[in-house]
């Protein structure tokens, strides 16, 4: 027999032997919500910078500590600060359902990578396809047809840090 398991509850966090070049970038969001859920999910994997658009707002009780990790760039329009990340040597994923996406499952993200999330109800606008690199979605088995964005957004964030477990 096993030795019973005890509940640890907020144990720190786990090293990260060099700090995550993932940088998540929102256009603008229908939810406030949901942003804050994503900026939760980053600041667990490890993220510190995002970008947002529009009028982007932090609900901390949703995002917790994680406001505290995360440097938020809020833009007015998210095509140019791609373009900037681009030349910085950044690979740009668009999280989003398309003709040429890729499935998450064998997905293999580059260390360096902005992984842009779509809008709930509209996805990545024609604009901001034209700024990525690369396009990863995530299969459904069922129905609604697509994920919530926060939820999309938790997945890959996930597999990133699969990936890169050490940053």
């Amino acid at each position: 027999m096993t030795e019973p398991f005890e509940h640890l509850r907020h144990k720190p966090p786990t090293p990260l032997e060099r700090p995550r070049a993932l940088i998540v970038a929102c256009p603008p969001l229908r939810s406030n919500v949901n942003l804050s859920r994503i900026v939760r999910a980053a600041g667990c994997c490890g993220v510190t910078k995002m970008i947002a658009c529009g009028t982007a707002k932090l609900d901390k009780k949703i995002a917790r500590d994680a406001t505290e990790q995360i440097a938020l760039e809020v833009h007015r329009t998210l095509p140019p600060a791609l373009r900037r990340l681009r030349s910085e040597g950044f690979q740009i994923v668009g999280l989003e359902q398309s003709t040429s996406s890729e499935s998450l499952h064998t997905f293999a993200f580059e260390r360096q990578t902005v992984l842009v999330v779509g809008h709930e109800r509209t996805g990545l606008s024609e604009e901001i396809l034209a700024e990525l690199d690369r396009v990863v979605e995530i299969p459904v088995w069922g129905m609604p047809l697509s994920y919530n964005a926060a939820t999309a957004a938790s997945m890959a964030l996930y597999e990133y840090c699969r990936q890169f477990p050490h940053g």
